[in-house]
């Protein structure tokens, strides 16, 4: 049979994700050799553009190397904590239960996505991780009832939370920010609500297309059952893997350390400390004001400590958690360096500049959404991206007589957008669900393409 022929019965959609992904599965790297070859090209191009020796661009990268830490340290945080909240033993069982649910793999996948959509406008760490385990435990409830799915799409459906939505939500990073005193770009543009951005009706009538979006384009992409590979081909160490939790045993002659490393009343005196600081944070703030990255933090963490009521069992869960944060440990400076050399060498502004100058105010939040999307292939980081950008876009915006908060929420579309393309925040979903980048990324950029028209129509004739 030729391939023309068994390319002939295939829906377009699934032609077209099959045809990027086998593609894919030749050229894309492992994410770290992805960061290292983004240096390269981001330190020849300023160079080029900005007419930068190599000495200073190489000041400007150390300038940028360390430049991000706390921001870094705020990210790993909202990681873990979500990844210790996915893996409780109960929330881990109502997961398992869900994932008997479907019954072929379009259904899977499409549940799958709704699933990592919801859970990432919630918190993008929880969202990731659940994604991740879902699409895991997804593959193998496929395997031991012999449904027959393509894992590698199940996995993509898992990444697409973060790939589509997460930057609308209540941890997005350039809302939160902007909406914190003191942040840098309070004199264009003042402290922004959240009221203004997240919960504005443009933000969420924008979120509501994109979630329907990515349910509709899963169930399509998913391939018909004789074109399936199962989680046996792209996993096989995890079939027979179930991960029982583990139980708590009871303690035969337990020490004081062993009875206060286990005490309840500890974990509940803790927990209403913290809940005690986030009334007077929220009743002094506001909540609108008060919800910022070090709010969202502080919550989740309260959340796990809660749902788990054993201080050293809740310790155990953030040891685990830390091992999906290496990479991102690796390779956070490798990007930051590479924001220094866009922000110090004046790229960064000179490609927001470029686009904004023929903007009007009818396209501005569509070509802010282009080059947010640009901007976050280089520097995944949406917070990061944001203190390179930010001035110039607000800047225009401020100009034009768009709200802050439209500009905000069309720059938060692009960060999100193109991570189906850059694979740097689907490290910790790669560990878990042991694919390799290039088995999944070909269907991510299918889908990143696909996303341009929900995208470019929400955001463009959404009203504010």
């Amino acid at each position: 049979m030729t391939k023309m022929t068994e390319e002939a019965g295939v829906p377009p959609i699934e032609r077209m994700g099959r045809g990027i992904s086998r593609n894919v599965e030749r050229w894309f790297p492992d994410t770290f050799i992805f960061a290292v070859i983004l240096v390269f090209i981001v330190f020849v191009a300023a160079g080029f553009v900005e007419h930068r020796n190599p000495y200073l661009l190489m000041q400007d990268m150390y300038q940028g190397f360390w430049s991000f830490l706390a921001f870094g340290m705020q990210m790993c945080l909202i990681l873990v904590s979500g990844y210790a909240l996915a893996y409780h033993p109960k929330v881990r069982k109502g997961l398992t239960w869900i994932c008997t649910l479907p019954k072929n793999g379009k259904q899977a996948a499409a549940l799958i996505a709704f699933l990592s959509c919801v859970f990432s406008w919630v918190h993008w760490g929880l969202g990731l991780i659940l994604g991740a385990y879902i699409a895991r435990e997804m593959g193998r409830q496929a395997y031991l009832r012999r449904i027959p799915v393509h894992y590698a799409v199940l996995c993509t459906a898992g990444y697409s939370g973060m790939g589509l939505i997460w930057h609308w939500g209540l941890s997005g990073s350039a809302p939160l920010l902007v909406n914190t005193s003191g942040h840098f770009l309070e004199k264009i543009i003042g402290i922004v609500p959240v009221s203004q951005t997240i919960f504005s009706s443009y933000a969420i009538i924008n979120s509501l297309i994109i979630l329907i979006f990515a349910v509709v384009v899963f169930y399509l992409i998913h391939p018909a059952p004789a074109r399936c590979r199962g989680i046996e081909h792209f996993a096989p160490g995890l079939v027979e893997n179930n991960e029982e939790e583990e139980r708590t045993r009871k303690l035969v002659n337990p020490t004081i350390a062993d009875r206060l490393e286990n005490s309840r009343w500890i974990a509940i005196g803790m927990s209403l400390i913290m809940v005690g600081s986030m009334v007077y944070w929220f009743s002094t703030k506001g909540f609108m004001a008060g919800l910022d990255l070090n709010a969202m933090n502080f919550i989740f963490i309260l959340l796990g400590l809660i749902i788990y009521l054993n201080p050293i069992a809740y310790v155990k869960a953030i040891g685990n958690a830390a091992g999906a944060v290496g990479g991102i440990l690796l390779q956070f400076p490798f990007y930051a360096g590479i924001q220094g050399m866009m922000m110090y060498s004046g790229l960064g502004a000179t490609m927001a500049n470029l686009i904004v100058k023929i903007a009007t105010p009818f396209t501005f939040p569509a070509l802010v959404w282009l080059v947010a999307g640009l901007a976050s292939v280089i520097t995944p980081s949406g917070g990061g991206e944001w203190m390179t950008i930010g001035e110039p876009i607000s800047r225009a915006g401020v100009a034009l007589g768009v709200p802050a908060g439209k500009f905000i929420i069309a720059y938060a579309a692009g960060d999100t957008w193109t991570n189906m393309f850059n694979p740097f925040w689907a490290i910790p979903l790669l560990a878990i669900t042991q694919v390799k980048a290039r088995d999944m990324f070909g269907f991510c950029i299918a889908v990143m393409i696909l996303a341009i028209i929900p995208y470019f129509f929400g955001l463009t004739f959404v009203p504010y």
